[in-house]
């Protein structure tokens, strides 16, 4: 019987989506689980795969080509079946109701055996819980399962660490709110899912759920955090694929990996695995299905070597030939990537912000921290003078500690500064929670600690929660000045360069002296210029006459 196929809706702000590339052509066999297209949503581009078999009779959205969810994509069936009726009916005005699928076989019960959950079953068996991709940040959409900590059969208790998941953020722990056996895995390692997806079951060990994560995987049935999961009633109709398709790393011989339009195709995993390597995937040659480049194929990618370009004539006048060709590569957003921009974004169109600059000198807190780190077990760097130095200042001038709201500005009655770390993908910002009740040492250890997390992302959330004002250095990459965009809710960021060493004039005398800019990006709404410029001045005298901040 044939089946429609409708559009899916691949995460849940997407209306519309776009057939980047069909993977399977009319006439071709297909078989559950095979990828069908690739999918351009509103937020990335995914593999939609086929939970159904059967030969693919009808493409109903052409490559490039925009539909709305559910319009008719494609229609499977039995080779050679007249499909005339779908095409004229539910399906000419480009919406069509999903034909039944198969019914899932009946499944013979003992009684030794646990119970037996089908698809159509109108609740879950006793004791089943359905787990599926937690929300663990505010601005979190989709997560990817960095690893499993527990396999299929293990036994699973209340607050065991079930498995690592990278979010927008950063990779965390996701711990089990419930008890039983591990008896199903929605996702493998490095694979990627909306929030709320089925990530796993849990339950009593024995029992058959095949059914319901069939069911649930196709209806996108489910609730985070380990609750359960209201199973679909009885009757309901079934649900075509709605659900990102899964990236398979099958092996076979190698072919082609870039499309007519130039689009290379490799698994989420494989492209941030390229980018981190600095990999440029237009030289991999995939082993995946359909010439996908896949992990492997990254991990084992040794670079060519170019023969040189040659130039010149017969006649020994010079000739231009070109040395290459322009080529672009295309390389997904991470989950880090996307958040920053959202967040930096929002910041910059609603806080209408200024700037303002002071060249510090830094003679004495260069000697200074010369004495304190010849003390034993001390490390002081000029950072960690910097963010002190902040902290006793937003205590003299609590109009900067605040934070914008469209009925009222909040002053905050604590100081917890955040400290801007480069990460591989992008920026995160972990907070020193009460930094000015924190000595030199105790800032330096704890900045350390932070940035180690940041880099190994090992944040946890409530390090990188919290902060009422921010400092970014880009000082030990030799920038000597610079502006940031406020880390919003903040109302301020202070920009630190390097120290450089130059000519300066010393009681009427040109003398060798070292400075260091520092810039104050300020939101307009809560911190006047006057305010602004109060601040620096404060932070100026702390930090050019570092014993003030020990007394």
């Amino acid at each position: 019987m044939a089946q429609i196929v409708n559009m899916p809706r691949l995460s849940d702000t997407m209306e519309e989506g776009v057939v980047a590339k069909w993977l399977k052509k009319v006439g071709d066999k297909v078989e559950e689980g095979d990828i069908l297209a690739e999918i351009e949503t509103d937020k990335a581009t995914m593999e939609f795969e086929s939970f159904n078999e059967g030969v693919l009779l009808h493409i109903g959205v052409q490559e490039g080509e925009t539909a709305p969810v559910d319009t008719l994509l494609a229609i499977l069936g039995d080779k050679g079946e007249d499909i005339s009726a779908l095409l004229s009916g539910g399906a000419a005005n480009g919406k069509a109701e999903a034909a039944p699928a198969k019914e899932a076989p009946k499944q013979e019960t003992k009684e030794e055996t646990a119970p037996v959950a089908s698809s159509g079953s109108s609740e879950l068996p006793e004791g089943v819980k359905v787990i599926t991709m937690p929300r663990l940040s505010d601005t979190m959409e989709e997560g990817t399962v960095a690893t499993w900590l527990k396999k299929v059969g293990d036994k699973v208790e209340e607050g065991d660490i079930l498995a690592e998941i990278e979010t927008d953020k950063a990779t965390m722990e996701f711990e089990s709110f419930n008890e039983g056996t591990l008896l199903f895995v929605g996702l493998k390692e490095g694979e990627t899912a909306p929030v709320d997806s089925v990530l796993a079951i849990i339950g009593p060990a024995g029992t058959d759920v095949s059914g319901i994560a069939a069911n649930f995987s196709k209806g996108g049935h489910g609730v985070s955090n380990g609750k359960e999961a209201e199973a679909p009633k009885a009757g309901a109709a079934p649900v075509v694929e709605t659900t990102p398709a899964k990236t398979e790393e099958k092996r076979s011989a190698p072919v082609a990996t870039v499309s007519s339009n130039g689009r290379i195709f490799a698994s989420p995993l494989a492209k941030k695995l390229a980018e981190e390597k600095g990999i440029n995937l237009a030289e991999v040659q995939g082993t995946g299905d359909h010439g996908r480049i896949i992990k492997a194929d990254i991990e084992n990618f040794t670079p060519s070597s170019a023969a040189p370009v040659s130039s010149g004539s017969a006649s020994g006048i010079g000739t231009f030939v070109p040395a290459g060709e322009e080529s672009f590569e295309e390389v997904k957003n991470s989950q880090m990537r996307k958040a920053i921009a959202k967040s930096l974004s929002a910041s910059k169109f609603t806080a209408p912000e200024y700037y303002l600059t002071v060249e510090l000198d830094m003679t004495n807190a260069m000697a200074s921290r010369k004495q304190m780190n010849a003390l034993p077990d001390t490390k002081i760097s000029f950072n960690d003078m910097v963010v002190k130095a902040c902290a006793m200042a937003l205590r003299k001038h609590p109009q900067v500690n605040t934070v914008w709201a469209d009925d009222a500005t909040k002053y905050a009655k604590h100081i917890s500064i955040g400290v801007a770390v480069a990460v591989p993908d992008g920026l995160v910002v972990p907070v020193v929670k009460f930094t000015d009740h924190l000595t030199l040492s105790q800032i330096g250890a704890q900045v350390k600690d932070l940035a180690g997390k940041a880099r190994d992302k090992k944040l946890s959330l409530e390090e990188m929660q919290g902060s009422t004002f921010t400092v970014s250095n880009l000082g030990m990459f030799g920038i000597t000045e610079f502006t940031s965009i406020i880390n919003q809710p903040n109302s301020a960021i202070l920009s630190v360069g390097t120290i450089v060493q130059k000519p300066v004039v010393k009681d009427g005398e040109i003398v060798v002296g070292n400075t260091m800019k520092v810039t104050l990006a300020c939101d307009h709404r809560t911190v006047d210029g006057a305010t602004g410029a109060q601040f620096l001045q404060t932070l100026k005298s702390y930090i050019e006459n570092p014993v003030t901040m020990l007394v």
